[in-house]
């Protein structure tokens, strides 16, 4: 737009409908806007062009406006959800953009407005969604040091909030929670956190608290916030009122299943920062692939609702004990009868969307009868629940009663198998309302009518071939063949030539498709009427069919856990008050279930006097592995499943760390060992006496007296000062000392045999420190050439000869001060001496002088 020109006057020099859409894009400058004309949703000038290159769909031009070529591009209203998905999986939003006015009666352009908002984080329209994935609305905001983050999930209602003291703990929760979209304030300077796919800035003024407050009690009907327990986090409550005020003005609709608000507290959950969860490759493998994972080889689940519940809790494993021994409980039940539940979860469905459709009133019919065959089941499954005797299956039941009063109204109301969309009609049952069953009666009497109307005119005309038809375009007809036109009244008018035949209307049959295509459209009008009614009718029962959700979804997942517990032979965990882990024949879930053959277990012992284990072994010995596998057995137990193992005893654990493997982060301009070295810092800021710790080939990244000391260190810190629950695997021998400087180290290593040039890992985890890496013999496994293979045992033996003090650390009587314990600072000039040293070639004044000039050295 020049900058002398008035929008006004721009504007003025369109056409009428091309103003009309560009006022309506100018209240919606930053996305997407289909504007419906006939059968296609329209996009113009920017738009058009980048639709067009996301959609791959035709750049056209629609004659000219202001003297220009209008670009534009479209898509067919009839097929507008799958384009809406994949401009959403890109991160687009897009404006719905409507006929709202009536064509007849309008003079200039049909009044249109926008309907709703498509975003990322807003789509409930089962075509837009992932059925066994969370769909969540994230807002972040910033006060001082704190942080706080809203999230929802729109297709379900609910509504959480954390308030945080760091930038790596929100890191944490953004990786876990995966938003489709996220909300930040223009001023929020952490950038990286903000880098991504369907992020969207706010004004500032939307994360007011006093505004938040308001529209949040809004929401809810309530005075105050009190009864939700979010008082306490005032900076979450600033990011949830700028994620409600999003959420009206995208879905322009009342939102009655979103009631409440809950705060997670930290202290409830143990805590996993985000390289932990992508390590431990609990929902996604390093390679973003969903097989191969925690949540697959745990996911037996009969609904999509029960499958998104599971990758919750194992992402929020928990720390309350009692509620877990509640879910041992139950799965311990449904262990003798999961396979007669399951069958009857599978019949429920995910009634969890259904419900947020409803309340959004934009459910399609066939969500009406999904939950309808929902109810039909809930009968024989709560009567199955109340036989249990688990107190967690038995609020279940509780929570699982019929509705038969809803049941009742949507057997009548809703066809057996009703169309996809109301539009077409066909939706609303016969019987249910008396004035619609009239006008149908009309419309369908048109056959019999038709049928008479047709022999009647074949006796009067003589026309054998005289047929009475309708089609949607020209209405009725009396057709006949070409060569009776000798035979054609006179009160026949022609309505439509053929090429080989002519048809006809006269009065009689005129008069009749007035009357029949009157009654189809107001049989239409009322049917469409009475299906926005049902929206009324089913609202009551929203907050029983929510809580209903719930809790099959819950029992979807612990019948889930019971079939892993009898398929994969997992025992039910046992827990301690008392710090420590113990594991008898322990087996990592995942890497069982994709190996051909069978899996070696290993038992597992931590507690107060023996807190780090100091792993050694070759590569491929099974080091990794047998990590890996301990955290994953804690972390199932915290979630309530049964574990891979003979027997499992842990005791409380408030954060899981791992620092194994590492990549480059070159976006971010990190090497590999700056990867590692931050993963390595967060763990040793955060971890406490009971966090469980995982550090794996500390310091390989760098020199190996650098790596070494770097080893070293970390190890001693852990051990020393801290006090985790440590699983320390390395390739540093020198670090086997340890054990004889520091309380509660242990030496254990996975052992392998050697015949002649070749080795067998036995992948059985033994005490006491490993004799070798056997390095070499896993090169040559590899495919190393055999004379490289060849010349680097040559060098082995040249090192193997050198003093021992050249390639090992000074052994220490006591672990050292940790101001001495600067591993990292340049070394003094005097040990350089000191190594050269030949003490056999010093006369015995010489000796005296020279220690004397060292001292002097020491102390300058």
């Amino acid at each position: 737009m020049p900058s002398d020109q008035k929008p006004e006057q721009v504007l003025s020099a369109h056409t009428p409908m091309m103003q009309q859409y560009l006022g309506l894009k100018s209240q919606h400058p930053h996305i997407l806007l289909f504007y419906r004309m006939g059968d296609f949703y329209e996009l113009f000038f920017d738009d058009a062009k980048k639709a067009a290159s996301l959609l791959d769909i035709s750049l056209t031009k629609r004659g000219q406006s202001a003297g220009e070529p209008i670009p534009m591009a479209g898509v067919p209203y009839h097929a507008v959800e799958g384009y809406l998905a994949r401009l959403v999986l890109l991160g687009e939003s897009v404006a719905i953009c409507e006929q709202v006015g009536d064509p007849a009666t309008s003079k200039g352009p049909v009044e249109r407005k926008v309907v709703r908002i498509v975003t990322p984080g807003t789509v409930t329209d089962e075509a837009l969604l992932n059925e066994r994935q969370d769909n969540l609305l994230c807002a972040i905001s910033q006060s001082r040091q704190q942080f706080g983050l809203a999230q929802l999930d729109l297709s379900s209602g609910r509504f959480l909030l954390n308030q945080v003291q760091n930038v790596d703990d929100l890191a944490a929760l953004l990786q876990r929670l995966n938003p489709a979209e996220l909300l930040y304030p223009e001023d929020f300077n952490q950038t990286a956190l903000i880098e991504r796919k369907g992020a969207r800035r706010r004004p500032i003024w939307e994360f007011d608290l006093a505004s938040a407050e308001r529209v949040l009690c809004q929401q809810f009907g309530t005075r105050d916030l009190q009864s939700f327990g979010v008082k306490e986090a005032p900076v979450a409550l600033m990011a949830a009122g700028c994620l409600m005020q999003y959420v009206n003005d995208t879905q322009r609709a009342q939102l009655p299943h979103i009631r409440s608000i809950a705060l997670e507290r930290p202290e409830d959950y143990i805590v996993l920062d985000a390289a932990t969860r992508r390590n431990l490759e609990l929902t996604s493998t390093l390679s973003g692939q969903t097989d191969n994972t925690l949540a697959s080889v745990l996911d037996r689940c009969q609904t999509a609702m029960g499958s998104r519940l599971l990758k919750r809790w194992i992402h929020a494993p928990l720390r309350a004990q009692s509620l877990l021994n509640q879910r041992y409980e139950a799965v311990n039940e449904l262990t003798d009868d999961y396979e007669a539940l399951q069958p009857q979860l599978k019949h429920i469905g995910d009634i969890e969307r259904v419900i947020a459709r409803l309340a959004l009133k934009s459910a399609r019919p066939r969500d009406f009868s999904r939950l309808r065959h929902a109810l039909t089941a809930l009968p024989e499954l709560q009567q199955h629940l109340t036989l249990a005797r688990s107190s967690l299956l038995l609020q279940h039941a509780a929570h699982s009663e019929p509705l038969p009063e809803l049941l009742a109204l949507l057997t009548a109301a809703i066809v057996e198998a009703p169309p996809a969309l109301i539009r077409d009609g066909g939706v609303i049952a016969n019987g249910y309302h008396s004035e619609l069953d009239e006008w149908r009666s009309l419309a369908s009497g048109a056959t019999d009518y038709l049928q008479t109307l047709e022999l009647r005119e074949r006796e009067r005309t003589g026309i054998s071939s005289l047929k009475v038809g309708y089609n949607k375009i020209h209405g009725f007809y009396i057709e006949t063949g070409r060569s009776a036109d000798n035979k054609v009244p006179t009160d026949y008018v022609r309505r439509q030539t053929l090429k080989n035949n002519e048809r006809y209307i006269i009065p009689e049959l005129k008069e009749y498709e007035d009357k029949v295509l009157g009654s189809q459209s107001k049989a239409l009008a009322l049917e469409k009427q009475l299906y926005e009614q049902l929206f009324e009718l089913v609202s009551p029962y929203l907050a029983q069919l929510q809580q209903l959700a719930a809790a099959l979804a819950e029992l979807d997942v612990l019948a889930s856990f019971a079939e892993c517990a009898v398929l994969h032979h997992y025992c039910r965990p046992q827990l301690s008050s008392e710090t420590g882990i113990r594991i008898e024949q322990g087996r990592h879930p995942v890497v069982e279930q994709v190996l051909k053959g069978p899996f070696i277990a290993n038992p597992l012992q931590l507690n107060s006097d023996r807190r780090m284990l100091i792993i050694t072994g070759p590569n491929m010995g099974g080091k990794s592995t047998y990590m890996r596998q301990t955290a994953l057995i804690t972390l199932m137990a915290a979630i309530g499943s049964f574990v891979p193992a003979e027997q499992a005893i842990i005791g409380p654990i408030d954060r899981i760390f791992t620092r194994i493997g590492a990549s480059d982060d070159l976006a971010s301009g990190r090497s590999t060992f700056m990867v590692e070295m931050t993963e390595t810092a967060t763990i040793l800021h955060h971890a406490t006496a009971q966090s469980l710790v995982l550090m794996d080939e500390i310091g390989r990244g760098t020199s190996t007296y650098d790596g070494l000391s770097l080893a070293w260190a970390c190890a001693d810190y852990l051990a020393s000062r801290i006090k985790a629950l440590t699983l320390f695997a390395t390739h540093y021998f020198e670090l086997t000392q340890l054990p004889d400087l520091l309380a509660g180290v242990v030496n254990v290593h996975l052992d392998a045999i050697e015949h002649g040039d070749n080795i067998v890992f036995m992948h059985h985890v033994q005490e006491g420190a490993a004799s070798k890496s056997f390095g070499l013999q896993v090169a040559q496994l590899a495919g190393v050439p055999k004379n490289v293979i060849a010349q680097a045992k040559q060098k082995l033996r040249q090192l193997e000869q050198q003093t021992p003090d050249s390639t090992k650390l000074p052994t220490v009587q006591q672990p050292l001060p940790q101001q001495q314990l600067d591993l990292l600072a340049p070394e003094h000039p005097v040990l350089g001496q000191l190594r050269q040293l030949q003490p056999d070639e010093l006369s015995a004044r010489q000796a005296l002088d020279l220690l004397y000039q060292l001292k002097q050295q020491l102390n300058t």
